[in-house]
């Protein structure tokens, strides 16, 4: 890759040394911070993305939000930036290897390392929930491992806000696919749940050397993430304890509900593990995974008497405990047996005078039943407020939270969740969805420096100043702002005053050939020539790809001050043609030819024979400048996929996929019902012909 940003500096402050690595959304560098005089990773956002103002709202929101971050294994937040040419992130530099290319490099690691990791980990996932931050993207290539056994978690918030843009399920996905929860895979509400299945898969990673699922491609991957249960982590590698494998499993059931309700839930039990590795847990009993009674034997293999497979027990008392109660001699329990018969004729007695007297209040009185908890996630605060079925059975505790896809005033979180039974009274913890305002940036050309200022504070944006040379604006007069004159920025955004301090005794040349070349070279052209970018003003009407210089005022060869700004006219790439693609997943498992049909917009535009044995995709390229198409793909006139290539964004929204059922599947078998075959469409539960209304909806959504 020609690299633009190597050999460069940002904001006059991090110095670019070289490319470490690419992620799907940025680019990550090693730079070095001449003020603090350290070594920092800069993660650059990728400029596909930069014209997307809904993805740029989030990347803001959410860069502001991860700097609350700070733990010891979390990767460090130290500046981020949100300017019109360039977004980034600086953080601490890592000197480590991931942890996958651990698992790589040794296989199945031991498990009490595994549990060194997980907890490290688990703390870490633990600060952010409790920061409202889900990190969504939980996988061995975001973790980092220094030399001194210390795990640092990265990519915190970037993952965030990876749901609402365009995510295809190709084999570019399945980095990603192998450890996301059933209900991302779905496209559903995401919760922190999501954050511990992805734990548990990098769990049960670490100590068999495999993925719980492996499939061909991305999309078979997800669907059993969403179906399919995993081989059971002991069948694969023996020497893992029963108490490991059943908090792995734990953490990945399908049902949210059915997991560890919080990272530090699952890091009591497996600092409990820690300290006893014997310890068995008694998950299985409201587990979604289908109940496994020779599984269960396996569990209680070792275990005197065999009595931890035993329904009744109660894992809450620790086995030692139990050995010892077991052990009492025969005399002391008739001891202590006698003591409470005595005990107990005595209560008897009062009880019963108690009784008598207090009859009647007993039989009249209310029972004070527990209820249960309603599902408030999803509703407005002040719909709750107005209904008195929740403020007289409950007490509310609000925190305020930020999730820039839901409205103001909605309920992200609550605790206890929906369907717990509690107490009347209960005091319910809330997350209420906050908003950040944003305002434009106003023009202040040729403002004094005190009335921008006012002016800037009207608009609840807080500002700073710096002095530049200019040929024509008045010292003290301002000449423009950075960002520049209206962009939508954060209200509180920090707005810099290039102030006038008259012509400069040194003169130098505008460059020349600006004209042409992308905005970032043409940024980096003039700070060599010791001149300053003006405003930028974005034409939408030009075809010139995103981003690539118009025009530069002063123009090219000028002579002006040194410390000059120029003002730069930029394509916004909203009238260039963009040439769009996306590969179709073909169903898995089908051996023979289909017939496909690709609609545009309604219009029948392709027909194709496929077969999946020999192509596991098919690719739609499609071009355009502005606006949208909606894009349908049939096989043998079955509805299978909706894709929308967005020619604004530059970027491909595959919806729903659909199953696909073989015409020979649907055939309707007339020839008797003596075989008992029960599975022909058209029949009914007791063999009788029936409507078809059991039948498979061959549309089904699958992802």
């Amino acid at each position: 890759m020609d690299d633009k940003y190597v050999g460069k500096r940002l904001d006059g402050r991090y110095e670019i040394h070289q490319l470490i690595g690419v992620g799907g959304m940025a680019y990550v560098y090693k730079a070095y911070d001449r003020i603090e005089g350290r070594w920092v990773a800069i993660k650059i956002l990728k400029e596909e993305f930069s014209n997307n103002s809904d993805f740029l709202r989030r990347f803001r929101n959410e860069a502001k939000a991860i700097t609350l971050l700070s733990h010891p294994n979390i990767v460090e937040v130290f500046d981020v930036s949100f300017g019109d040419r360039i977004q980034y992130i600086v953080m601490e530099f890592v000197d480590g290897i991931t942890l996958k290319e651990y698992i790589e490099q040794e296989g199945a690691i031991r498990w009490n390392e595994a549990v060194h990791f997980t907890v490290q980990i688990l703390r870490a996932l633990e600060h952010a929930h409790s920061k409202g931050i889900i990190h969504r993207d939980i996988k061995p290539q975001n973790i980092l491992l220094l030399q001194n056994g210390v795990v640092k978690v990265g990519d915190f918030g970037i993952a965030r806000f990876l749901q609402s843009e365009t995510q295809t399920m190709t084999d570019k996905a399945i980095g990603s696919v192998h450890y996301i929860a059933p209900e991302q895979a779905r496209g559903d509400y995401i919760t922190d749940k999501v954050d511990i299945y992805s734990l548990g898969v990098m769990l049960y990673e670490m100590i068999t050397g495999k993925l719980p699922f492996e499939a061909d491609n991305a999309v078979s991957v997800a669907l059993m993430q969403l179906q399919a249960n995993p081989v059971m982590p002991r069948e694969i590698n023996p020497s893992v304890p029963r108490g490991l494998e059943q908090i792995t499993m734990h953490a990945m059931e399908k049902n949210p509900i059915d997991r560890f309700q919080s990272a530090g839930e699952m890091l009591d039990d497996l600092e409990r593990f820690r300290r006893d590795p014997n310890t068995i847990f008694r998950y299985d009993a409201s587990a979604s995974i289908p109940y496994d009674r020779s599984r269960n034997e396996r569990y209680a293999q070792g275990r005197s008497g065999n009595r931890y497979a035993r329904e009744e027990y109660d894992d809450s008392y620790e086995y030692e405990e139990e050995l010892v109660r077991s052990r009492r001699s025969a005399k002391g329990a008739m001891v202590v047996k006698g003591i409470v018969a005595a005990i107990i004729i005595v209560l008897l007695a009062v009880g019963g005078v108690w009784l008598v007297n207090n009859w009647e209040k007993l039989t009249t009185r209310p029972v004070d039943e527990p209820i249960e908890m309603p599902q408030l996630e999803g509703m407005l605060y002040q719909d709750l407020l107005a209904n008195p079925e929740y403020t007289e059975n409950f007490v509310f505790k609000t925190t305020e939270g930020n999730d820039p896809d839901k409205a103001s005033g909605e309920i992200l979180r609550q605790n206890p969740k929906a369907g717990i039974m509690v107490k009347k009274g209960r005091e319910v913890e809330l997350t209420i969805n906050g908003t950040i305002l944003q305002v434009e940036v106003p023009d202040l050309a040729n403002y004094s420096q005190a009335d921008a200022i006012d002016v800037l504070k009207s608009y609840n944006l807080n500002c700073r100043s710096e002095n530049v040379a200019d040929d024509e604006i008045e010292v003290g007069k301002v000449v423009t702002t950075d960002p520049a004159p209206k962009t939508m920025v954060d209200e509180g955004t920090v707005v810099t005053l290039k102030v006038s301090k008259g012509p400069a005794q040194q003169k130098v040349q505008v460059p020349n050939n600006l004209v042409g070349k992308l905005v970032y070279d043409v940024t980096a052209a003039l700070e060599d020539a010791k001149l300053q970018v003006g405003g930028i003003t974005y034409d939408d009407n030009s075809t010139q790809p995103k981003d690539t210089v118009l025009s530069t005022n002063p123009a090219s060869g000028s002579t002006v001050s040194e410390g000059s700004t120029v003002d730069i006219v930029v394509s916004s790439g909203k009238g260039a043609v963009k040439q769009l693609s996306y590969s179709v997943p073909l169903p898995v498992g089908v051996d023979r030819d289909i017939r496909l049909s690709v609609y545009r917009n309604g219009t029948l535009v392709e027909e194709n024979t496929v077969n999946p044995i020999y192509n596991s995709v098919y690719a739609l390229e499609f071009s355009g400048s502005s606006g949208s198409d909606a894009v349908v793909v049939e096989l043998d006139g079955q509805m299978y996929v909706e894709v929308k290539f967005d020619y604004d964004a530059a970027s491909v929204d595959p919806g729903a996929i659909y199953t696909y059922t073989p015409p020979e599947d649907n055939n309707v078998d007339n020839g008797g019902g003596d075989d008992g075959d029960s599975g022909d469409v058209g029949e009914g539960d007791n063999g009788s012909e029936g409507s078809g209304d059991e039948d498979t909806d061959p549309y089904e959504p699958v992802g």
